[in-house]
C-alpha cells in the first residue's frame, strides 16, 4: 500500500460513509487517510485496527463519531450569506401556511448549521417579519454533527471577518463590539436552539412530519454519500408542511425535482417549494451519483435524477423570428456592437490570466474570498474582459447589484457585444424592480449571442411573473431547447448554481404552468 492507500483505508472509508454519510472519492483520498492516521494514533492502535473497531465496536464507533466529524467536514459559513436567496425567503415568508393565520409560529429548521451564522441571519430576517405583523413568534432549530461548532454558535460571539456580508444596519442593529470580537445581541440568540444532529441518521425527532415551514439545508448534501442525500430529501420533505420551502447552496439543485417539490425562481436564487398535494411518485426516480467531465461544471455530485419528459416540438428555428427586432432595439448600443459570431474576441494580457482559483471560490459560494483573489492579479488585470466579467458574477451573486452593473457597464466599454454582462445587467435591473430595462437587457445578450440560453430563461420567468402566459410559454419554449446543448462552463457562471438538468427541469416545470408542453 501506498502513504495514499495505508492499510485500512477501504475498510475507513466505508464505515465513514456508513456511519456520518459522507463520501470520499479517490481524488480525496489524501484527506481521508490523513484522519485514519491521526485518529488511529490517538487511541493508540494501528490504522486497521481502528477502522476495524470503528466497524465492529458500536461503543467505540459512537465515541469517535465526534472527532471523526470535525476531522472529516469542513464549515465554512459567514452571516448573510448568499443574500438573493435570504431576499426570497423575505419574499415568499408570508405564502407560508401556518404565516397565514394571526399568532401562529413560524418554524424554521437550519440543518447542517456549523458555527451558527447561518441560523442567526435566519433569525435577523424572521425577527423583521414578526415585526411587520407577518406572524407573533417562531422557532429556529439549527443542528450539526460537530459539537465543537455548536458550542462556538451557542457563545454567539464572532470576529469581524464573519459579518463580511451583513448589510451595515444589520452590523449595527445586532452586534456589539467587545474588544477585537462582536457580541450577538441577546434577543436574536433566543430564537435559536442548537442541537447535535447527525443527519445521515432516520432522527424521528428531528423530522417528524409537518415540524417546519422553511427547511436551509446549504452545502450539507455535496459532501453526502447519493444514497445519505436522497434519504435526507425525503426525510426534509416528509418535515416541510405542504407549501413550505427548501433551500439548498448552489450547486446543490436537487436534479430532476423530486415529485414532492416544485422548483421557484426569485431574482438570483432558485428554490424548491413542497407541494399541497405532490404528485404520485415515479417508479422510475433513482438516486445516483454523476462525476463532471468538464472542469468548469459544477463539482456537485448529488444528483436526484430521473429521466425527462421527451421535449415539446422542437423549437430550434422559433428564436430565429426575434433576431431582426432585437438587431433593431441594439442599433444605438454603440460602434462595435453586433452578434458574437460576427466579432474577433477581445484580447487577453500575456502571460494568461490565472483565474481557476477565483472560479473555484464561486464553486464553493466564497464570492468575497473571489474578489480579493481577483483584486491580487497583476497590475493592468482590472480591466481585462475575462476578469471584468467573472467579477460582475461573483457581485451579482454575492449580493452587490450595484458593484456589478459598474463592472458590466466597464465591460461593454471595452466589448459592447458581451452577451454576458447584458444579461447580468438584466438580473441588477431586475433586482432594483427594473423589468422593462431588465427585458432590453436580454433582449440583447440573445441578438448578440442567439445561443446563450440564460436570458431566454429570464425573460420567460418574468412573464411568468408578469402574468403573460403566451410571452412565457413563447421565451421558456426556447430556452428549453438552448439549455440543452448550453456551454457547461457559460452554466457555472450564470446559471445561479443550478446545473443543466436542474435548470431543464425549472424551464419544463414553468412552461407547463404557462400552458405549454412541457
Amino acid at each position: 500500500m501506498t502513504a495514499l492507500h495505508p492499510p485500512g483505508l477501504p475498510l475507513f472509508r466505508a464505515v465513514v460513509a456508513a456511519r456520518l454519510g459522507l463520501h470520499f472519492d479517490d481524488s480525496r483520498a489524501s484527506v481521508l487517510a490523513g484522519a485514519l492516521q491521526r485518529r488511529a494514533e490517538s487511541a493508540k492502535v494501528d490504522p486497521p485496527e481502528y477502522a476495524e473497531r470503528l466497524r465492529a465496536d458500536p461503543v467505540f464507533a459512537a465515541r469517535e463519531l465526534r472527532d471523526m466529524a470535525e476531522e472529516l467536514t469542513v464549515g465554512e459559513t459567514s452571516f448573510f450569506r448568499h443574500g438573493a436567496q435570504l431576499d426570497a425567503l423575505r419574499a415568499v415568508i408570508e405564502e407560508l401556511p401556518s404565516a397565514s393565520l394571526r399568532g401562529a409560529r413560524l418554524r424554521v429548521l437550519s440543518a447542517g448549521c456549523s458555527t451558527g451564522e447561518e441560523a442567526y441571519t435566519i433569525a435577523m430576517v424572521v425577527r423583521d417579519a414578526i415585526q411587520r405583523g407577518a406572524f407573533q413568534d417562531a422557532t429556529i432549530r439549527a443542528v450539526d454533527l460537530r459539537a465543537g461548532a455548536l458550542a462556538s454558535a451557542a457563545r454567539g460571539v464572532y470576529p469581524a471577518s464573519s459579518l463580511g456580508e451583513a448589510p451595515a444596519e444589520a452590523r449595527d442593529r445586532w452586534f456589539r463590539k467587545d474588544g477585537a470580537q462582536l457580541v450577538l445581541d441577546p434577543t436574536i440568540r433566543s430564537m435559536v436552539r442548537f442541537e447535535e444532529k447527525n443527519l445521515a441518521d432516520d432522527d424521528r425527532d428531528l423530522f417528524r412530519p409537518r415540524s417546519y415551514d422553511v427547511v436551509f439545508c446549504r452545502n450539507v448534501l455535496m459532501y453526502f454519500t447519493a444514497e445519505t442525500a436522497g434519504a435526507l430529501v425525503q426525510r426534509i420533505a416528509r418535515s416541510l408542511v405542504p407549501g413550505g420551502f427548501l433551500f439548498v447552496g448552489h450547486g446543490e439543485a436537487l436534479r430532476g425535482i423530486p415529485h414532492d417539490f416544485q422548483i421557484r425562481y426569485a431574482p438570483g436564487a432558485f428554490f424548491y417549494q413542497k407541494l399541497e398535494q405532490p404528485a404520485e411518485a415515479d417508479a422510475a426516480w433513482r438516486w445516483h451519483e454523476r462525476r463532471s467531465v468538464d472542469p468548469l461544471e459544477s463539482e456537485t455530485r448529488v444528483i436526484i435524477a430521473a429521466p425527462l419528459p421527451a421535449p415539446p416540438v422542437d423549437l430550434e428555428d422559433a428564436w430565429r423570428d426575434d433576431v431582426r427586432p432585437a438587431a433593431e432595439e441594439v442599433d444605438a448600443l454603440g460602434p462595435g456592437a453586433g452578434p458574437a459570431s460576427a466579432r474577433a474576441p477581445s484580447p487577453s494580457p500575456s502571460p494568461p490570466l490565472d483565474l481557476e482559483p477565483a472560479i473555484d471560490l464561486l464553486r464553493r459560494e466564497r464570492f468575497a474570498d473571489a474578489l480579493v483573489h481577483l483584486r491580487s492579479l497583476p497590475g493592468g488585470s482590472e480591466r481585462d474582459p475575462d476578469v471584468l466579467l467573472l467579477r460582475a458574477v461573483l457581485l451579482t451573486r454575492g449580493g452587490d447589484p450595484r458593484g456589478a452593473e459598474i463592472a458590466c457597464m466597464a465591460l461593454l466599454e471595452l466589448d459592447a457585444a458581451n452577451a454576458g454582462a447584458r444579461y447580468l445587467l438584466a438580473s441588477c435591473r431586475e433586482a432594483d424592480g427594473d423589468h422593462g430595462g431588465a427585458a432590453e437587457h436580454d433582449r440583447a445578450a440573445s441578438y448578440f449571442d442567439p445561443t446563450f440560453a440564460m436570458p431566454r430563461l429570464h425573460l420567460g420567468l418574468m412573464a411568468r411573473r408578469a402574468g403573460d402566459a403566451e410571452r412565457a410559454r413563447d421565451e421558456l419554449g426556447r430556452a428549453l431547447v438552448l439549455l440543452q446543448r448550453e456551454d457547461a462552463s457559460r452554466l457555472l457562471l450564470f446559471g445561479g448554481g443550478l446545473d443543466r438538468a436542474a435548470l431543464i427541469a425549472l424551464c419544463r416545470a414553468e412552461l407547463a404552468s404557462a400552458g405549454g408542453g412541457a
